[in-house]
């Protein structure tokens, strides 16, 4: 297949799977409709997160951050603008702050990248935290003007659709393949041509503006919010989490493990909290150890693979066992010494 032939694929396999999320909300329960909302917010949050951090090798901590713009954005204006206008300015918000925020840190790489985004998210939420005891003299804000559940539904998947439809077309894009350089090898990609502060600023922005408006659509589903709860940190590290799990250099990847780890979290997560834990660590070490390329890199050789490897480790494992292992290298060591004489 060519490079038009995956692209149309890719755009058939997501427009199938829009019809059939438009569809959810008139056949399921309001449990589902919950839980497609949380597996939707992760599928856009994951796949615009892999969309610059899969391709530039940037491990970035600061979803929450613009995922708590958007939400007070949206908690400050929602009465005085559109809906439609809350979610873009929740949107501007965060891309200008991650434009301020990648000027001052995106020189940095690896940890210290990491350790200051997951720095400035602390600060910015600590900073909100101040301002609202300080100056309105309250912890949070209560959200007077609620859309109803379809409208909250139908945007979230409009941003799911957005996020997805973005990795599609800027990985095909001069734009996607300049951040796919600078993960390769920034130093050469700068000797080519590319002005690397630019498209990782650029990036990171366009990143940041998906959270941002994510955040400014789910806000409503919490009528009050705070701090501690819009600026979870949990949110970051999950959307990391079900990226790299999934596979941030793949397309379907993130989507994938967005709903593998959305129907865990709705099903373990409010009964038993420690079991959601240990599964999703216990799948981040399965998929780094044996893994690298993440959920959506499963193919039947893979499996194969595993197999012939299961197969040989048991071989070897009931050789020792039997003592088999001692005898071959005992024969081995008279050989050699008789080799010698």
């Amino acid at each position: 297949m060519n490079s038009r032939q995956f692209l149309i694929r890719d755009l058939l396999v997501l427009f199938g799977l829009t019809g059939w999320a438009l569809a959810l909300p008139g056949l399921g329960s309001e449990f589902v409709v919950s839980m497609a909302l949380t597996c939707l917010m992760y599928i856009a949050l994951s796949s615009s997160w892999a969309l610059f951090c899969g391709s530039t090798r940037y491990l970035s901590l600061a979803t929450s951050a613009f995922f708590g713009l958007g939400a007070y954005t949206s908690a400050l204006l929602l009465e005085q603008f559109s809906w439609v206008q809350v979610i873009a300015l929740g949107a501007l918000v965060a891309a200008a702050v991650a434009v301020v925020m990648g000027a001052a840190v995106l020189h940095l790489r690896g940890t210290y990248f990491a350790v200051l985004t997951f720095g400035m998210t602390e600060l910015i939420r600590h900073a909100i935290s101040y301002f609202e005891k300080s100056v309105t003299g309250t912890v949070g804000r209560v959200l007077m003007v609620v859309p109803e559940r379809d409208t909250v539904y139908l945007t979230m998947l409009a941003l799911a659709v957005l996020s997805v439809a973005l990795s599609i077309v800027v990985r095909r894009t001069r734009f996607g393949l300049a951040m796919t350089g600078i993960g390769a090898d920034e130093q050469r990609a700068q000797t080519l041509g590319v002005n690397t502060r630019l498209v990782k600023i650029a990036g990171f922005a366009l990143t940041a503006a998906v959270a941002g408006a994510v955040g400014a659509a789910m806000s409503v589903r919490w009528t009050y919010i705070d701090p501690h709860t819009v600026f979870n940190p949990f949110i970051g590290f999950q959307t990391v989490l079900i990226a790299l799990i999934g596979g941030a250099m793949t397309l379907w990847g993130p989507l994938i493990a967005a709903i593998v780890f959305s129907v865990l979290a709705e099903t373990l997560r409010l009964q038993v909290p420690q079991l959601y834990m240990m599964s999703l660590g216990l799948l981040l070490i399965l998929s780094v150890l044996y893994l690298p390329g993440g959920l959506a890199s499963l193919r039947a050789d893979t499996f194969r693979g595993w197999w012939r490897a299961s197969r040989a480790w048991w071989q070897e494992t009931r050789a020792d066992l039997s003592g088999e292992t001692r005898r071959l290298k005992q024969r081995e060591k008279q050989q050699r010494e008789r080799r010698h004489v």
